[in-house]
């Protein structure tokens, strides 16, 4: 990120002195320099408003004034001050008063009498420290909009997937990370051969006899070792004798912190289909 002469220049500034001789000094100062948003109050009780129309980039802030000094004017700024970022510039004839200005939020400090050079100076930096604070603030809300764009997609693909899965498929089913079933369509369970006595409703689980037990193993194996599988073939022989051949998919699951969170399938019966 890089802030431009004419970024800093363009920027929006603000003189607050209840001195007419110091804001006309710094105004001219200023508008030599080629500074082209510069506005100015000689009443600190206006500050919270004019920053609330105009956020300004700079706000030059004498902390010695009557009715409402500085500390109290950088107080009040707090309460509206959108990003968190207070773009103060104090104005002190007092080096006591330095230290506890910048405590309370002031970014840096303008000595008097005036310095031209450390003013020029010191508003130059300050200027461009808030402008890049301000495009990396911009940028972290484009990120955060993209992100959820993201997320949004992935979602609406992830239920895309879902639905044309269980369209072309005769069952599908998911697995958290700890192996239990998170959703599932079809007879599940009975095909998959696996005992869950919770979803199957029973306490005895699933019947598991007529599997071929080497086949299924190889399955149960795959899927207990986070491996991706296409298209397992493995059978039953069924209790009248006849067999079912089943083709079986399956993948892990991970977030977008490449986390695994689970594991999902899809199977079908190889039958003939008329």
């Amino acid at each position: 990120m890089i802030v431009s002469a004419a970024d800093i220049l363009n920027a929006r500034i603000l003189i607050v002195d209840d001195q007419e001789s110091n804001v006309n000094l710094l105004e001219q100062i200023l508008r030599e320099d080629g500074y082209a948003g510069v506005a100015s109050t000689m009443n600190p009780q206006e500050v919270c408003e004019l920053h609330r129309k105009n956020r300004y980039d700079l706000i030059l802030l004498d902390l010695q004034m009557p009715g409402m000094d500085g500390f109290q004017v950088m107080e009040s700024l707090k309460t509206n001050d959108a990003d968190g970022y207070l773009p103060v510039l104090v104005i002190t004839a007092q080096p006591g008063h330095k230290l506890r200005a910048l405590q309370v939020g002031a970014r840096d400090f303008i000595s008097k009498p005036f310095d031209l050079i450390e003013v020029r100076t010191r508003i130059h930096n300050m200027l461009e420290v808030r402008l890049l604070y301000k495009q990396l603030n911009d940028y972290n809300k484009v990120l955060e909009q993209t992100v959820q764009e993201r997320t949004a997609e992935l979602r609406e693909s992830e239920a895309r997937y879902r639905s044309l899965t269980e369209l072309v498929s005769d069952w599908y089913w998911e697995q958290d990370e700890n192996g239990n079933f998170t959703r599932f369509s079809g007879p599940v369970l009975e095909m998959l051969g696996i005992r869950v006595d919770t979803l199957a409703g029973d306490a005895n689980g699933v019947e598991m006899a007529g599997w071929n037990e080497a086949e299924r193993k190889t399955l149960q194996a795959a899927i207990a070792a986070r491996q991706p599988f296409l298209d397992f073939v493995y059978s039953r022989v069924n209790a009248d004798g006849s067999q079912q051949q089943y083709r079986v998919s399956g993948e892990p699951i991970f977030n977008r912190a490449c986390r695994y969170i689970g594991y999902r399938g899809i199977g079908a019966e190889l039958i003939a289909k008329i």
